[in-house]
């Protein structure tokens, strides 16, 4: 299996890869709702500005040797920090175990690293940005080692877009109100080039599945708590599924034959 093939350093240093793609996840996540530059200025203390030092920016361990505060002005650092970047890690650490070393795992982690960021701005500021979106669909799309499996994704990701879109048009007429947006149709296409028809419309029904305790928890009555973020759940589903997905597999084989 993939996984003997692997060696204890290697998926250390994948697990580093991981924690580092992490690191800038975190810069994604902050800035990009705002509207500004991923890349300028250098990351610095958001209480007192100060730009931070090389080894205040080491993944995990800065948070923890710095005790979650500000080396310079004592301001507390989110725990989020170090959630994503272990996140990240364990996301490239699995996807390596599952797929090998290959530039199809790398694919599919990036994918789900994205998929990351766009669920945390959905869950802090409900707006899901083209940009990430996007990015996440076009690299889910060419997560492939042969032109043929590139031509096979980009195929199910045109099915599942095509497929939602019309979904979209027949529910919002039913209900008379907006039923899906463009955001949710682009999730779902990333989802159809991942993992294939049947096995990405499990995924969207194991993320219904696991939405539908969290609505009904969250319900008060308020407009607010209407709006729960569909995409870490999609997110959720996706990943359940392609992680067991010869087990998805072979139910559905023994389900329909």
């Amino acid at each position: 299996t993939a996984l003997r093939r692997i060696k204890l350093m290697e998926l250390l240093f994948v697990f580093i890869l991981g924690a580092v793609l992490g690191s800038f996840l975190n810069v994604m996540i902050l800035r990009i709702p705002r509207d500004e530059s991923v890349s300028f200025p250098a990351s610095h203390c958001m209480r007192c500005n100060t730009p931070l030092r090389v080894w205040h920016n080491i993944p995990i361990l800065s948070w923890l040797f710095l005790r979650g505060k500000c080396a310079f002005c004592g301001a507390k650092i989110s725990k989020q920090y170090p959630i994503i970047e272990a996140i990240s890690g364990v996301i490239f650490v699995l996807s390596a175990m599952k797929l090998g070393l290959t530039f199809h795992a790398l694919g599919i982690a990036v994918t789900f690293d994205l998929l990351l960021v766009l669920s945390m701005i959905d869950y802090h500021y409900k707006m899901v940005p083209d940009s990430i979106n996007l990015s996440a669909l076009t690299v889910a799309m060419f997560s492939a080692t042969t032109l043929g499996e590139v031509g096979y994704n980009i195929t199910n990701a045109l099915l599942f877009a095509g497929g939602f879109t019309l979904l979209r048009f027949y529910l919002s007429y039913a209900i008379k109100k907006e039923a899906m947006g463009e955001a949710d149709i682009m999730i779902a296409a990333t989802i159809g080039a991942l993992l294939g028809i049947k096995l990405g419309l499990v995924a969207i029904f194991v993320g219904a599945l696991l939405a539908l305790p969290a609505l009904l928890l969250t319900q008060d009555g308020s407009e607010e708590s209407k709006q729960l973020p569909f995409i870490p759940f999609l997110a959720m589903g996706c990943w359940i599924v392609l992680m067991f997905d010869t087990y998805v597999s072979a139910y559905l084989a023994g389900l329909y034959g």
